[in-house]
């Protein structure tokens, strides 16, 4: 992969699509906020907003989702989890969601209460498992409807097949999309498509794509959900701990050489885990070509 080229696809824009979680504390309001506005005008196919364990953060996830129906152009898609909760309790959000204006959820059975690393209870009222949570939804309203995927399975999985029986109940419970977990290597994107296709599983798979802010906590978090980092990548950030400028940069070379080989090999939607930090996503959208298309007056004023 070589950074900074033109994509051979480089006319054809690729669809993007970002996640952002709610904030926690006024700054990080103000962060996410000003994230937003700079990713919106690249016009993204739908944003997500993220649901914490448990349920910790739903009042966050709606008022922010909300938000956005009323004030942005966005199409924002609300995170909902199986997670301690039951389903008249699911079900009440779910409703609450329909009622202010949302069309689109990201379903997920939702980590272990507990974090990860720790055994996953079933609330004994509850959506068991994603599959039922999306058959609930649908029951509830025509939801569009995202789940995820995992192209090197699911930690808890026995094995990827398993993990692509899972996947197959959520599809046909009515799902419509899935959103893969990062991951730093393409070719385990697409033989995992591959296998995905092979079961006869046909909707949109889109590679979730994670540019790499820190990558100690990277690859922390990479340990806990099974997705694997090369030593080429740990290699590309030693020795810049203490050295954040470089890290950027390298971070940015590092995505985009990723992205471009995607949209080389046919990709044409990108899902990007932001972390409320738009610059770099940012830059890796204008690299392979999506830029904010120009206001009306200024296009006037050139003609």
């Amino acid at each position: 992969m070589n950074a900074f080229r033109p994509s051979r696809h480089g006319s054809r824009r690729p669809r993007v699509s970002f996640e952002f979680f709610p904030p926690k504390s006024e700054e990080m309001e103000v962060a996410l906020w000003e994230s937003v506005r700079r990713l919106e005008p690249l016009g993204p196919s739908f944003v997500s907003v993220t649901y914490g364990a448990g349920g910790s953060t739903r009042e966050r996830t709606h008022a922010t989702v909300k938000r956005m129906v009323e004030e942005t152009a966005l199409k924002p898609a609300a995170h909902l989890t199986c997670v301690s909760a039951s389903k008249a309790e699911v079900d009440e959000v779910i409703r609450s969601y329909w009622d202010a204006g949302v069309r689109h959820v990201v379903a997920l059975r939702g980590d272990p209460a507990g974090g990860l690393g720790t055994t996953y209870e079933a609330h004994p009222e509850g959506y068991h498992q994603t599959s039922d949570l999306v058959a609930g939804l649908k029951a509830i309203g025509d939801f569009e409807v995202t789940v995820s995927a995992y192209p090197e399975k699911h930690p808890e999985a026995a094995s990827l097949d398993a993990d692509i029986d899972a996947l197959q109940k959520k599809v046909d419970a009515g799902a419509t999309r899935a959103i893969t977990q990062f991951f730093f290597d393409n070719d385990v994107y697409f033989r995992y498509l591959d296998k995905v296709r092979a079961r006869g599983i046909e909707i949109p798979i889109l590679p979730g794509i994670v540019p790499v802010q820190n990558f100690k906590q990277t690859a922390s978090f990479a340990r806990k959900t099974g997705a694997s980092v090369p030593q080429w990548l740990a290699d590309r950030f030693e020795g810049l701990e203490d050295d954040a400028a470089t890290r950027r940069l390298v971070a940015a070379a590092v995505c985009a050489e990723q992205v471009l080989d995607l949209i080389d090999r046919g990709v044409t939607d990108l899902h990007f885990y932001t972390m409320n930090k738009a610059d770099l996503v940012y830059a890796i959208c204008h690299l392979v070509g999506l830029k904010p298309e120009k206001p009306a007056a200024q296009a006037v004023a050139a003609e």
